[in-house]
């Protein structure tokens, strides 16, 4: 120990016992932190505010799931209600002079009704003995139980939420037993015994999970049965047989299973007591035939597997509601964009039209061979080289006839003292540059007149446009010489 080390405990000594009581206390506090920690790493939330034992496989086939999100949306809405049922017809120990009898009920505090389009809703679940439930969504239709065994039989109901989970809460179920022309020891459960109410998995289904759900009556809390420790029922369980594999629940609440195989199913369920021992009372055993089919199409099994959101389904749960956004996403929206582009492309036909009414002055192309070399031209080919440059301007206030010599040289010869001015234009070899301003103002307003027809006009007169290019003082010069046509 060198001195360093020495100071400190000499510093600390006094303390020693304060500081072991610190250190005892931490240690205590940490190691109920952790035993908290693993407790909690043993539970999982069912969604429906409570802690359950963490259950995933259950059994070699089976396994335990938390409910579809949406089923865990849509009870939270629920929660407000606590369902009251009365059996108002048959009354209790009532006889029956008949083997039909009619069932009529009453229900507070939850609205039952059935939504037209999704075809689910609050309804209850009506058993007559131990057989399959009958779904109740109107109050006012009376059921009626035809065709009944003479003897004793009980009738059980209790409020169901829209996917069939039992509504558990005290006044929820209620259950009454007649008779039907005579009194018999069937269907008559004991009162003093536990009673188990099976009521899913029932019928077919499309998709998984599948609920499993019943009701217990007489069966004490497993909080309450611990502090009388002689009752033998304080411990009881449920023991469920899906295709021959067994598992044991001990809470009563709604449990969602994966692992069936498609096709059908059988399940069993049983009330035990303290020992593990089935309670002999009636409907305490019961076994159901289901029918499993994937990829089902009714609203149960796409909510399940989550093809429909809360919002799209609430009407199940609400009768007044109405779900608003289904005529937001409506298709048509989408195709008036694609209707636009197509009117802007119908004018573009309509500007090709002028364009191809501006082709029309190429037809003359055909009537400049032969109209031409008739009037004056013919008589010698040497004089046809003779340049007149004079008379060119006219091919300069067109610059179509640039790309087209012949057909826009035709044009600027309506008139008849022009005809010079029309065979210079025919001369294509001199330059545009060389253009005079003497006959051009005049020629321009009569160009779509010459288009029409300038052959006719220039074959009539070959005498008379000679004396009339005389008096213009530019074409004196060309008097004495005809003027020559450029061949192509």
């Amino acid at each position: 120990m060198n001195s360093w080390q020495k100071r400190v405990l000499e510093k600390f000594l006094p303390q020693r016992f304060p500081i072991l009581r610190w250190i005892i206390i931490l240690v205590l506090v940490l190691s109920l932190i952790s035993c908290g920690e693993k407790a909690d790493s043993q539970e999982v939330s069912t969604g429906y505010g409570e802690k359950l034992p963490q259950i995933s496989q259950i059994s070699k086939q089976f396994s335990e799931i938390s409910p579809p999100s949406v089923i865990q949306e849509l009870r939270t809405i629920l929660e407000v209600y606590q369902p009251q049922v009365t059996i108002v017809t048959p009354q209790p120990d009532e006889v029956f002079q008949d083997d039909k009898v009619t069932a009529s009920f009453q229900v507070k505090d939850l609205p039952i009704f059935k939504d037209p389009e999704l075809q689910l809703g609050p309804h209850l679940h009506v058993i007559l003995d131990n057989q399959p439930y009958i779904p109740v969504y109107d109050l006012n239709q009376p059921l009626v139980l035809p065709d009944l065994s003479p003897g004793t039989h009980t009738l059980r109901v209790f409020a169901s939420r829209p996917w069939h989970e039992s509504f558990k809460n005290e006044g929820a179920y209620t259950q009454t037993t007649f008779h039907v022309f005579t009194k018999t020891d069937d269907n008559n459960p004991d009162p003093k015994l536990p009673l188990l109410t099976y009521s899913r998995p029932q019928s077919s289904y499309g998709a998984e999970p599948i609920l499993l759900d019943f009701y217990l009556t007489n069966a004490p809390l497993h909080l309450v049965g611990k502090e009388n420790p002689n009752n033998e029922f304080s411990d009881w369980r449920i023991r469920s047989t899906i295709n021959g594999e067994s598992f044991i629940f001990d809470r009563w609440q709604a449990v969602y299973l994966k692992g069936f195989r498609p096709g059908k199913n059988w399940v069993k369920l049983e009330f035990l007591d303290n020992q593990g021992n089935a309670v002999k009372n009636a409907f305490n055993t019961t076994v159901r035939l289901i029918d499993y089919q994937p990829k089902g199409k009714d609203t149960l099994s796409r909510i399940v597997r989550g093809e429909l959101t809360a919002a799209e389904v609430r009407g199940i749960v609400d009768p007044n509601y109405k779900f608003a956004p289904k005529p937001t996403p409506t298709p048509s929206v989408e195709k008036t964009p694609q209707i636009q582009p197509k009117v802007e492309k119908q004018p573009i036909p309509e500007t090709e039209v002028p364009e191809k009414s501006q082709i029309r002055p190429e037809q003359p192309k055909l009537e400049v061979p032969t109209a031409v070399p008739s009037p004056t031209l013919s008589p010698t080919p040497s004089e046809r080289i003779t340049p007149a440059p004079e008379l060119q301007p006219e091919v300069t206030p067109t610059p179509e006839s640039t790309p087209l010599p012949l057909p826009e040289k035709v044009a600027p010869q309506p008139t008849k003292p022009r005809f010079g001015g029309f065979f210079n234009r025919l001369t294509g070899k001199t330059p545009t540059p060389q253009v005079t301003m003497a006959p051009s103002p005049s020629l321009p307003p009569t160009l779509p007149e010459i288009i029409e027809s300038p052959a006719p006009k220039i074959i009539t007169p070959p005498a008379e446009p000679q004396p009339e290019v005389t008096p213009t003082p530019e074409s004196t010069p060309l008097s004495k010489t005809s003027i020559p046509i450029q061949e192509n």
